[in-house]
């Protein structure tokens, strides 16, 4: 996601936003945990609105028909917690008509803030439900929309842009958001087998580009999320041509999925499944960069220092300019080289002061040689004055 991982990024990142993910995405800031909804309730369980009668009574919904129907003017709390909100303004063809997770939809959307300012008007927006190709308030209400249906959708900024706010559309930080929808189309996603390579080069580059929008706000399970679906059409098989030129730029945006899925899942801590897709890259492209470097991350974090710093080298040896990557590699050195330290005083600590042991050892092997020398000395001249004596003895007989 860094300047060679965007080239024709979505529009809503600015040139003057954009930075390196080589250093897996540290120069982003980090929105609060409670910010990112990684898991929304499905539909089918979320909580329904109370529609009330024109009299004030509550109305009740029938045992056959346990989804309250919307009517028009009525507010629907679409997750149960009041911070989306939907109201029909036009009613559609049915609810038999409402698109399911999966479909490809098309929307006329203008995006209010909550005072009245257009924000931005969509007359064709295309999207995939439920494959976070939009932001989370639309992927969830549009799947309650009737064909041809017109809503009014009221939205938590949790749901919409956050805290970081978004650049294009301008919407600043924080801000609540009315959506006025009308769901114009829905249809089936195209099969990928038949897509021909240049669509499906595309569709995968959508995809994954849409990962790079959720990484930067740091909606890190989202972007694992896109960069999934995005591999999954890289790695779908074909049924029609498709020439070697093709063949490698659906392996280098595989690869770049990869990379970032890594990314993202090192800001997750998920460190198993981060190196899984390093390996998935490097077997693609063994002189790969970044695979080399977020790999080095991967080990040093699992304690694997050894392995980290033999990683990072093969990475400055392919780019020796890189900063980054010395940085990342002087300090795995030295936070190695103080651990082995430490690991060396301990050992001593625990077997007590060797060089001592050693030195009083020495000195007693030296005088227990000492004490051999001067025995055998002694035995051996006892044994010389003996035999002399012996030769006299038999001398003075003969």
């Amino acid at each position: 996601m860094d300047v060679s991982d965007t080239q024709g990024e979505a529009p809503s990142l600015k040139k003057s936003g954009r930075t390196s993910l080589l250093d897996s995405g540290e120069d982003f800031e980090v929105l609060d945990k409670e910010d990112i909804d990684d898991d929304p309730p499905p539909l089918e369980d979320a909580g329904g609105g109370k529609g009330k009668n024109t009299d004030g009574t509550e109305k009740k919904s029938s045992d056959t028909d346990p989804e309250p129907k919307c009517q028009v003017d009525e507010w629907l709390d679409v997750l149960g917690n009041e911070q989306l909100q939907k109201k029909v303004l036009e009613a559609g063809e049915g609810r038999d008509s409402r698109p399911q997770k999966g479909k490809n939809v098309k929307i006329h959307l203008k995006t209010y803030l909550m005072d009245g300012t257009l924000v931005e008007e969509q007359s064709d927006l295309s999207f995939t439900l439920g494959d976070g190709d939009v932001i989370q308030a639309l992927d969830l209400s549009v799947m309650l929309m009737e064909m041809g249906e017109k809503a009014l959708i009221h939205t938590d900024a949790k749901y919409a842009y956050g805290t970081r706010g978004s650049l294009e559309p301008e919407v600043p930080p924080n801000a609540k958001l009315s959506l006025e929808v009308i769901l114009l189309e829905a249809t089936d996603a195209p099969d990928l087998e038949l897509l021909p390579p240049a669509e499906k080069i595309s569709l995968a580059s959508r995809k994954r580009e849409r990962g790079n929008i959720h990484y930067q706000h740091g909606d890190y399970a989202f972007a694992v999320n896109s960069y999934s679906i995005a591999l999954q059409i890289t790695e779908s098989s074909s049924k029609v041509d498709i020439s070697p030129e093709e063949e490698n730029e659906l392996l280098d945006v595989k690869v770049k999925c990869l990379n970032n899925m890594a990314a993202s899942q090192l800001k997750l801590d998920h460190y198993d499944a981060a190196l899984k897709s390093c390996v998935a890259a490097l077997s693609h492209q063994p002189d790969n960069i970044k695979a080399l470097f977020r790999m080095g991350k991967v080990l040093a974090l699992q304690g694997k220092y050894t392995e980290a710093i033999q990683t990072l080298r093969k990475a400055l040896k392919l780019e020796p300019s890189n900063k980054t990557i010395h940085a990342e590699l002087s300090k795995l050195v030295k936070k190695h080289s103080e651990q082995r330290g430490a690991e060396q005083a301990m050992y001593k600590k625990m077997l007590g002061n060797p060089t001592s042991s050693s030195g009083i050892a020495q000195k007693h092997q030296a005088k227990s040689s000492w004490g051999l020398s001067w025995k055998w000395l002694f035995g051996a001249t006892a044994v010389a004055i003996g035999g002399v004596a012996l030769s006299v003895v038999i001398a003075a007989r003969n």
